[in-house]
């Protein structure tokens, strides 16, 4: 991929407690297989991350990563 081409990016689902969070992340497609796309470290430990924070039902910063949906009463 040329510097010129902008970066792909896809949509991720994290799911902990009683929050999903949709959230965008950039992916890269290895030379020696274009075929699958694939994460950063950086940004698997941020997805790490929301995942945490969605346990501890950190809502606002939930938001600020991507679209928060919260489980209702079954």
């Amino acid at each position: 991929m040329s510097p010129s081409q902008p970066i792909p990016q896809t949509p991720r689902w994290v799911q902990r407690g009683e929050y999903a969070v949709e959230v965008e992340v950039e992916v890269v497609f290895p030379e020696d297989d274009p075929s699958e796309p694939c994460l950063e470290p950086d940004t698997v430990r941020w997805l790490d991350e929301i995942a945490r924070r969605a346990e501890k039902g950190d809502v606002a910063y939930l938001r600020r990563a991507g679209r928060v949906f919260q489980l209702g009463p079954q």
